[in-house]
């Protein structure tokens, strides 16, 4: 693979993993982050999230929701999410908290206030490098149906950058095609490092 990949969402555990999780199986170079202040996972209510700070190891998450109610979290996938996320990393890493990790190529966000955040974040930063990075925001839904969706279809347009000359040169097309094959909307902006 040519490209260094990110995926972010905002607790960096729904959507950003699903989509990090298959690249990583395709053999991609991918890292994934959320842009939130906390990791956020659903509670007993509405008004009832579970918060952790970003570090937080999965595994941690997991048995701490296990032994708060391990049929609720079973049941509304939490679990199961969890332990995925666990073979694949160990923590959720904060976007803005990931200059030491190094530069992207690509970064995917699946909600436009996400891809605002990043877009913004980097922006602010120090453009020593003048390196481009293109950046795609694919609206996905934040439920474990529509991140399963999400993933495969940010796998496909990877797979389609991988395979211009150079993406550059190609991305209108690369972006026009795909929205008429999937009826999907997309953002893109090109930003600097």
């Amino acid at each position: 693979m040519k490209f260094r990949y990110a995926m972010v969402c905002s607790s960096n555990q729904n959507r950003s993993m699903e989509a990090h999780s298959l690249l990583k199986k395709q053999g991609f170079d991918v890292s994934s982050y959320g842009t939130g202040a906390h990791v956020k996972l659903p509670g007993p209510s509405l008004r009832e999230p579970n918060v952790y700070d970003f570090g937080t190891p999965y595994k941690h998450m997991f048995e701490d929701l296990r032994r708060k109610d391990p049929e609720l979290y079973k049941r509304n996938g939490i679990l199961p999410m969890l332990k995925r996320n666990s073979s694949v990393k160990l923590a959720p890493q904060r976007w803005q908290e990931n200059a030491a990790d190094g530069s992207f190529d690509v970064v995917f966000a699946f909600e436009e206030k996400v891809f605002d955040m990043v877009v913004e974040d980097l922006h602010s930063r120090d453009h020593a490098l003048m390196k481009t990075v293109l950046v795609i925001n694919l609206e996905v839904k934040d439920n474990h149906e529509e991140a399963a969706i999400g993933a495969r279809l940010t796998l496909d347009l990877c797979q389609e950058i991988e395979a211009a000359e150079s993406w550059e040169d190609s991305i209108d097309d690369i972006i026009a095609t795909f929205e008429k094959q999937q009826r999907r909307k997309l953002l893109y902006s090109i930003s600097f490092y």
